[in-house]
């Protein structure tokens, strides 16, 4: 049972931040397998699996499960499992330790579908000792977590290794955050990858050199659901590190063939289905309503990031936004950016998680009184095809070269900023 000291301190940060407090499944909810689950036996996510060696991963959390005695021996495993899954993707995607099978190790999905696994069955699991409707969402939640990343997220210590990239000794260490995103439109294609969470695991730990010094790069990937960034999601993983960091990106996959730097956030969820085919018809669900935005804005250097060059895809400063104007009544696109007064229907980054992610941390940026210290936005990968005539593969070179290609690129642009954030405030 969570101490009152923790609990007010959840409620705070709800207050601050604008977190939503999870609510109750009811026990058929918490069983029973999501939308997302029943994918998993689909032939693609099988053979993803089997070729990266993770497999492996939801038969041997099943046994460290039925090893528990107790809620607390079983939180501990959840929590000590995920982390541990986070871990071995991380290791696999740059380079360390077996890869387990003949599928690249930039590849993302691994990590997904064997989230998938777990969380299934976790949520089917009998113990031998009485688990309530609460305690089962507490277990899920803490696999959740952990295996995004969200809870080895370190930037307070500036010399930890992890097994990545040491970071040299000195206080001018920078301090880079970067999240990603799970695949999504899974019905549509049920081999996508997502080269955002595939950046996440490429830089997790790792370190960038800027013409500035280091810079050291912590990652967590969020899944493409409303109803965690209904309850806070967002804010709950990044409240404690916005005030430590230098600079953040957000990151997801976006137009074709192109990188887009998102100008202004939209406070306006457009419905279209998540991962679990629900859609959501709304503004974006803030504490504090009265006091909230309709838009956000970027930090990050965008005239520096589009002048440098990055990569082989063009970058754009986009600046676009779908308005109802001020005394309007129906959407008008304004390419030059929202006019004063108007009500947001979508933002650069449109109207999906994606921009809602954007706005969530800008937004928790702005209420934390960090706007003008710190640069911050939102980056839109191209999206990853498969190449030419490949319908049925779950990968081929082309697929591959993108998708690395891409992690490259996002790797150059954060470089960019940080290099251009420290030559303005020189």
């Amino acid at each position: 049972m969570r101490s009152l000291r923790a609990r007010i301190g959840v409620l705070g940060l709800a207050l601050l931040t604008g977190l939503t407090l999870p609510t109750t499944a009811t026990a058929a909810e918490e069983t029973a397998p999501t939308v997302e689950e029943r994918r998993l036996d689909a032939a693609a996510p099988q053979e993803i699996l089997r070729r990266s060696g993770f497999d492996t991963v939801a038969p041997d959390f099943v046994r460290v499960l039925d090893r528990a005695r107790s809620y607390a021996q079983a939180r501990r495993a959840v929590a000590r499992e995920g982390t541990e899954l986070w871990r071995r993707a991380v290791d696999r995607a740059q380079g360390r330790g077996p890869a387990g099978g003949d599928l690249s190790r930039d590849d993302d999905r691994p990590l997904y579908w064997a989230r998938l696994g777990m969380t299934r069955e976790l949520r089917s699991w009998e113990p031998g000792f009485p688990v309530s409707e609460q305690q089962r969402a507490r277990l899920l939640d803490e696999l959740e977590r952990t295996s995004r990343g969200q809870t080895t997220i370190l930037l307070h210590s500036r010399l930890r290794s992890s097994g990545g990239t040491p970071v040299p000794r000195g206080e001018d260490v920078k301090r880079i955050l970067v999240t990603g995103f799970d695949p999504f439109t899974l019905d549509r294609d049920i081999r996508i990858s997502n080269p955002s969470g595939a950046t996440a695991l490429a830089l997790d730990g790792t370190v960038i050199q800027t013409a500035d010094g280091p810079a050291r790069v912590e990652t967590a990937v969020f899944p493409v659901r409303w109803r965690d960034f209904t309850q806070g999601a967002v804010e709950r993983a990044l409240r404690p590190y916005l005030p430590e960091v230098d600079l953040f990106a957000t990151v997801s996959q976006g137009r074709v063939g192109r990188f887009d730097i998102e100008r202004t956030n939209g406070a306006w969820r457009g419905g279209f289905g998540d991962n679990e085919n629900i859609g959501r018809t709304e503004t974006v669900p803030v504490t504090d309503p009265a006091s909230q935005p309709q838009w956000t804005s970027t930090t990050l250097p965008y005239a520096e990031i589009v002048a440098a060059d990055t990569g082989r895809f063009p970058v754009y400063d986009n600046t676009s936004v779908t308005e109802i104007p001020a005394g309007g009544t129906g959407p008008v696109v304004r390419p030059e950016g929202p006019t004063p007064g108007s009500t947001a229907r979508a933002g650069g980054g449109g109207d999906y998680l994606s921009n809602e992610i954007a706005y969530r941390a800008t937004l928790l940026r702005d209420r934390l009184g960090l706007r003008d210290r710190l640069p911050g936005g939102h980056v839109h990968t191209p999206v990853l095809q498969f190449g030419a005539g490949n319908t049925t593969e779950v990968t081929d070179p082309e697929f591959v070269r993108n998708r690395l290609d891409i992690i490259d690129q996002v790797r150059a642009i954060v470089t960019a900023a940080v290099s251009a954030t420290e030559r303005t405030r020189g």
